[in-house]
């Protein structure tokens, strides 16, 4: 079995505790909406792979819609392993942002999802994630470095760094 180490740090806390195959530990189940910015994250230098990310939402809520979003270039390995891990392709000509924006206001507008999570580095999500929490919805970014934007993370309820060691997960107060 492979071993995951998480980092979680609290908003405002200096020390860094280590934590074995652990994350926040939530109160009750929460129902989590996922749009995955295929283009964004999905990339082979950063080595992310799907059942991490769903791993590690796994343990902050229960993941009840969970969409890829991918353009027209995507090959045809990489929609098939989505459609295998149980994630919804979504295929689009040309930019996928637009969509993207369309599928997570679609989420913030859904009363069975309570947690609306993001996998993407870029900051014009920016103003989907303030609407999610204006919408009494809580938050999650994913990303990875390089280029991880920090309004992005500083935003978000929570923040999960895809790392090629591991998964570090922040949570805000």
């Amino acid at each position: 079995m492979k071993e995951r180490f998480f980092r979680v740090l609290r908003r405002g806390e200096k020390e860094v505790r280590e934590v074995r195959e652990e994350a926040p530990k939530p109160k009750k189940k929460r129902s989590i909406g996922l749009i995955i910015d295929g283009p964004n994250i999905l990339r082979k230098e950063f080595g992310i792979k799907l059942e991490d990310i769903i791993d590690a939402l796994e343990r902050i809520g229960k993941l009840r819609v969970a969409k890829v979003v991918l353009n027209q270039y995507a090959p045809q390995g990489l929609i098939e392993a989505v459609v295998n891990q149980g994630l919804e392709p979504i295929i689009v000509a040309g930019d996928t942002d637009v969509r993207i924006a369309i599928e997570a206001m679609e989420l913030i507008y859904n009363s069975d999802v309570e947690v609306i999570a993001l996998a993407t580095r870029d900051a014009d999500f920016l103003p989907i994630v303030n609407e999610a929490k204006r919408r009494g919805k809580e938050t999650i970014v994913i990303g990875v470095e390089p280029g991880f934007s920090v309004a992005l993370q500083n935003a978000a309820d929570y923040v999960i760094k895809m790392e090629g060691k591991g998964i570090d997960v922040h949570e805000a107060k």
